[in-house]
């Protein structure tokens, strides 16, 4: 079975490098490995001085490696995209007609790169592919982008596909609305199931994880929490923490001296919040990680650490348990606090908001109707309790 190997983090914390690391690694271990490059700020071809672009081309031995271009993906993925959206576009009189051949939807680059990471995955030529993601914000959006599509088309498009078969030639002819074409919906709806698969392929714990990247500085330690927390509100695997750049030699030199005991405080708070994921740290190098042999070393001190870990306990998944009054869900929330956490419930779905993310979850067919009874947070373990209405109980 191939593996997803996904690195995120704030940008300009070595997380290009430290992927690259293991996918040279694995091809060494002549494990077939593809390295993506994810983010459009790319920098694979800086990192083995060579040009690389959208094709997947030859890096190494067992090494292959892309840049993702979405424009170029939509084109190959979907060519009739712009055609299908100005077509949607006809009943609310909206001109779509002059659109060049760039138009992209907001947020669909990031579907074209996961759907070509899902087609990668597969083709099963490569044993590891290894994603070099956007900073944390942007990951946060890729990574979330086939649930929160996925919800939306499952709330519309069954509905949408039988009034445009019914109503379609009504509406033309009595109010002048031209409805979208059944094989419009038709192709919105194969977009739909294929976020469906994705969604399943990114949250199956046998095939993908998550590797955060870090440096041990306030603000970035702040950010890898709350990169952390969102990462397990939407249920990934992050399986490891890299706290990049730590000074080691550093002798009697009284800056560098000042600036470990700094990064030694901000380690001592990383390795306290993760304490079921294995953290593992990679000094500063004197030089830039540049070429194949900066990148041997690298990959060696890696593989190194992570063999003094030891093992760590598993991933808490998202369960329903039964209660007095109902039901009870458990979603696992480490470093949430209460007060920044909103639970709601509109139509049928319950609504999870942390600050400026939020979850839907689909509510099973015993709890359509019911309220919410209780929210708690205890040993980072956000519990919602679900009252049920008397005829459901019955």
């Amino acid at each position: 079975m191939s593996k997803i190997i996904i690195f995120t983090g704030k940008g300009g914390v070595g997380k290009s490098s430290i992927a690259t690391a293991h996918a040279l690694s694995f091809a060494k271990e002549r494990k077939k490995t593809l390295l993506v490059s994810a983010d459009m700020a790319h920098n694979l071809g800086d990192i083995f001085n060579r040009s690389i672009g959208n094709s997947v081309v030859n890096v190494d031995t067992n090494l292959d490696a892309t840049e993702l271009d979405p424009n170029i993906l939509r084109n190959e993925m979907f060519p009739k995209i712009k055609k299908s959206v100005a077509d949607i576009s006809k009943g609310y009189n909206m001109e779509f007609g002059n659109l060049n051949e760039n138009f992209v939807l907001p947020g669909f680059g990031n579907l074209f790169c996961l759907l070509k990471i899902k087609e990668y995955y597969e083709s099963s030529k490569y044993e590891h592919i290894v994603v070099d993601c956007a900073p944390t914000g942007e990951t946060l959006a890729l990574l979330k982008l086939p649930e929160l599509l996925a919800w939306y088309m499952e709330k519309f498009f069954p509905v949408g596909k039988t009034i445009v078969r019914i109503l379609s030639p009504v509406s033309k002819m009595k109010y002048g609305v031209e409805l979208p074409r059944y094989k419009t919906m038709n192709t919105v709806e194969k977009i739909h199931k294929k976020l469906i698969e994705l969604q399943n392929l990114l949250k199956n714990r046998q095939i993908c994880s998550v590797k955060i990247v870090c440096i041990p500085e306030k603000m970035i330690v702040e950010e890898t929490k709350r990169n952390f927390m969102y990462l397990n509100l939407y249920q990934y695997n992050v399986d490891t923490v890299f706290i990049n750049r730590v000074l080691e030699n550093v002798h009697e030199n009284r800056f560098l001296l000042n600036w470990k005991k700094i990064q030694e405080k901000y380690i001592k708070e990383l390795k306290e919040v993760f304490t079921n994921v294995p953290v593992v740290k990679i000094p500063w190098y004197p030089n830039e990680i540049q070429g194949l042999l900066a990148l041997e070393i690298l990959a060696e001190r890696i593989a190194q650490e992570k063999g003094k870990i030891s093992e760590i306990s598993d991933f808490i998944p998202e369960k329903y348990r039964v209660s007095e009054k109902g039901y009870i869900l458990d979603i696992h929330l480490p470093q949430g606090k209460i007060e920044d956490i909103k639970v709601f419930i509109h139509e049928l779905d319950l609504n999870i908001k942390v600050k400026n993310f939020n979850r839907c979850i689909p509510l099973p067919n015993v709890l359509r109707g019911s309220s919410i009874a209780n929210i708690k947070l205890e040993n980072e373990t956000l519990s919602v309790e679900f009252s049920l209405k008397k005829e459901k109980e019955e």
